[in-house]
């Protein structure tokens, strides 16, 4: 078990040499470190809008309105509803080829991420083929995704109205406002917040201290999310105004589209259900959940709740509808007693693999980008699509989205809140 202590403490421990190990085995887990302090969750380089891939964008009909032309379905926000981790169907330690079938990007002969991402890979949006709008494809004649990974709630605000640029893309409502003048939009739905809270940096430090520090993270990391939290909402509640005002110019009443604003699942599952132990390294180096017993039981059982209940809080009192994810992945989480890696001779499968992507670290061999990790893969954005046609069939209330064990997204289902 780790020691409790704070990131000074934690430091000094380090520098004094009281941690797990030493020597040659503290040496070679400072090299991990290194190369995983060195690609994880690092931003790619910046494109062009015109080469953003919208979908369906380069075809939108010329002065369509609300009530006329072709119906839409826009997605805005941060990775987790981009596509980011599309690439992926479950998680395998084969590193070779297919990966054992995991990677789709693999041509026969290569690795090419632009056959998931398309353009948006370069920039590094990562707006996938499966991600939740894709995915949900009865909804609306044409599926816009203007969400990118790595995006905050000020990179969804109008330019007008603070509104920044982002991996060389205009703010999302901006880019909201041409889809509006060329579509009948019906549905937008917003995932907005983690990266306002600081994701990246909680998984990180997390990481860190299951590798190095020997100690837990959920103490300090708590206080910083409780921090940013004010702060956080109310960025998610301005962007939920900024859609609601881009849409009031285009000439839409509140009753011609839906806002639906929705949470985050969690990516690991509580200790009683992680199938490596705590101790060794088959957590890191085979599984890809390196965090401690306490730390993923305070993010499945604490941090993600918590998220959740303050968004609902933001949803109600902007009167959009909301859609619970926090439990979406129960029981597909990475390293999930419920689930399975694929191997060379077990084939990955929507009712057996993970449905998020392991911490692809460069603990042993890296596959894809770090980016992607601890995020909904190609079955997960399978599944979230399905959500979000459940959904949409429901004109009001709030509902969570859960699964059921042993099927695939066509299991999804919906309980009220």
């Amino acid at each position: 078990m780790p020691e409790r202590c704070s990131s000074i403490t934690r430091r000094t421990t380090r520098t004094t040499g009281a941690t797990r190990t030493s020597g040659t085995a503290r040496a070679t887990r400072t090299a991990r470190l290194a190369r995983l302090g060195r690609r994880l969750f690092t931003a790619a380089l910046a494109v062009p809008l015109s080469a953003a891939g919208l979908v369906a964008f380069a075809a939108a009909p010329a002065g369509a309105a609300a009530g006329t032309g072709t119906t839409a379905s826009v997605t805005l926000g941060d990775s987790y509803i981009s596509g980011e981790a599309g690439r992926w169907k479950g998680n395998s330690v084969v590193t070779s080829g297919s990966r054992a079938g995991t990677d789709r990007a693999w041509t026969g002969s290569a690795y090419d991420p632009s056959r998931v991402y398309g353009a948006t890979y370069t920039s590094g949006c990562d707006r996938s083929d499966g991600a939740e709008v894709r995915s949900a494809p009865t909804v609306a004649q044409a599926q816009i995704n203007l969400a990118c990974s790595g995006a905050v709630a000020a990179n969804v605000y109008r330019a007008a109205n603070g509104g920044q640029s982002f991996k060389g893309e205009a703010p999302q409502a901006d880019q909201l406002a041409s889809v509006a003048n060329q579509y009948d939009v019906k549905l937008i739905t917003l995932s907005i917040g983690g990266n306002d809270l600081g994701f990246s940096d909680v998984i990180t430090t997390c990481v860190k201290d299951y590798l190095i520090w020997y100690s837990y993270c959920h103490d300090d990391q708590q206080a910083e999310i409780d921090a940013r939290m004010p702060a956080a909402m109310a960025g998610v509640g301005k962007a939920l105004d900024e859609i609601r005002a881009v849409m009031s110019n285009a000439g839409y009443r509140t009753g011609d589209y839906r806002i639906v604003l929705q949470s985050y699942p969690s990516p690991i599952p509580r200790s009683t259900e992680m199938r490596y132990p705590e101790s060794g390294w088959s957590r890191a180096d085979t599984g890809g959940c390196p965090f401690w017993d306490g730390d993923a039981d305070w993010a499945r059982d604490s941090l993600v709740p918590q998220i959740s209940r303050e968004l609902a809080g933001v949803a109600a009192a902007k009167g959009v509808q909301f859609l619970d994810l926090s439990d979406m992945l129960q029981g597909r989480e990475v390293c999930s007693t419920s689930t399975r890696q694929a191997t060379s001779t077990t084939a990955p499968s929507a009712t057996t693999s993970e449905w998020a992507r392991f911490v692809d670290s460069g603990l042993s061999a890296s596959q894809g980008t770090v980016q992607e990790s601890m995020h909904p893969n190609h079955y997960g954005q399978q599944a979230l699509g399905r959500c979000l046609t459940l959904l949409y069939a429901r004109p009001s209330g709030d509902y969570a989205c859960r699964n059921t064990a042993g099927q695939d997204a066509g299991g999804m289902y919906l309980s009220a809140k």
